[in-house]
C-alpha cells in the first residue's frame, strides 16, 4: 500500500471564497469559469479572475482545479474550443470533466492538462470506471 497524502479540496465559488479557502488551509480548490460549468449559480470566475486565482493559489503552495463539466451539445463545441484557447496558458493544475468529448477537446488544446473525472460523470459501475482508466492512460 502506498502512503498517499489526503488532499483537502474545497469549492471556491467566487474569488473571495477561493482565497478564504486557501488561507484557512485547503490544499486545493475547484472553481468554474463563466462558461461550461454545471455550477452556473456558484459565482464563477472570469478569465482575469482565473489568472488572479491561480497566481494566489500557487503563491500559497496549493492547487487549483477548474470545472469544465458540462454535457455539451454540438453547438457548444466551437465556443468551448475558443474558450480553452483563451485559457490554455493559465497554469491551471487540473480540469474536472464529466464528458469524454470534453476530455478529448481539453487534451487536444492543452496536451499536458491533468484531467480529473467530475462527480457529475456518474461513474457507478466497473465498466464505466474501466472506460475512464483506459481513456486517461
Amino acid at each position: 500500500m502506498t502512503n498517499k497524502k489526503i488532499e483537502l479540496l474545497a469549492p471556491a465559488g467566487d474569488i473571495e471564497k477561493l482565497k478564504t479557502a486557501i488561507i484557512y488551509g485547503a490544499d486545493a480548490v475547484y472553481f468554474g469559469g463563466e462558461l461550461f460549468s454545471l455550477r452556473a449559480g456558484a459565482g464563477n470566475l472570469s478569465i482575469d479572475e482565473i489568472k488572479e486565482a491561480m497566481e494566489f493559489i500557487h503563491e500559497h503552495d496549493a492547487k487549483g482545479y477548474m470545472t469544465i463539466n458540462i454535457y455539451p451539445h454540438n453547438d457548444d463545441i466551437p465556443p468551448l474550443k475558443a474558450y480553452l484557447e483563451k485559457i490554455k496558458d493559465i497554469p491551471i493544475d487540473a480540469f474536472l470533466v464529466s464528458d469524454p468529448g470534453v476530455m478529448t477537446i481539453v487534451k487536444g488544446i492543452i496536451p499536458d492538462a491533468e484531467i480529473h473525472i467530475s462527480t457529475q460523470a456518474n461513474t457507478t459501475n466497473y465498466m464505466t470506471a474501466a472506460f475512464w482508466v483506459e481513456q486517461m492512460g
